[in-house]
């Protein structure tokens, strides 16, 4: 990738941001949908996973929909959501609303961590303990998420 190339894709996501920030936000839930749907409409990976969340908790004045919330993060992790691969994963290792997969689970939050995402990084040493009672594997992820600033993989080591 070239240097220019960096820069017109830094460049755009300031821009997006910035419309982001600059756009008021609206008083009611409908019109806040609508906004969040133009974002998702347009490809726009944290907006599908916002979306998502709000189907899933039944926010903003949604009704609750599993199916779409998976829907969206799907493809928000495709665009390289962590946050998306996050919840992907919560939902396959723990079985809610799809049938249990740890497997499967585990591979989105090892996607997420790599990517930098500190619970991700936790869940993974929670899953290792687990299913493979490998406590060493577990204190390495979760110094790991404790030097990333989580402070519940902290408080699980000490609790080794």
């Amino acid at each position: 990738m070239s240097s220019g190339s960096a820069a017109d894709e830094s460049a755009a996501q300031i821009a997006r941001y910035y419309e982001i920030l600059m756009t008021p936000l609206p008083s009611d839930d409908a019109s806040k949908v609508a906004m969040v749907q133009k974002r998702v409409d347009r490809g726009d990976a944290d907006a599908m996973c916002f979306l998502g969340e709000q189907y899933y908790l039944a926010g903003l004045g949604l009704t609750k929909d599993a199916s779409r919330a998976i829907e969206l993060w799907t493809d928000a992790a495709e665009l390289g959501s962590a946050e998306a691969q996050y919840f992907l994963g919560h939902l396959c290792y723990y079985g809610n609303c799809v049938e249990e997969d740890k497997p499967r689970g585990i591979r989105h939050w090892l996607q997420a961590a790599m990517k930098g995402h500190a619970i991700c990084r936790h869940a993974l040493g929670v899953a290792e303990y687990e299913v493979n009672g490998n406590s060493d594997l577990t204190a390495q992820h979760w110094m790991i998420s404790a030097k990333m600033g989580f402070k519940q993989s902290l408080d699980g080591m000490k609790a080794m």
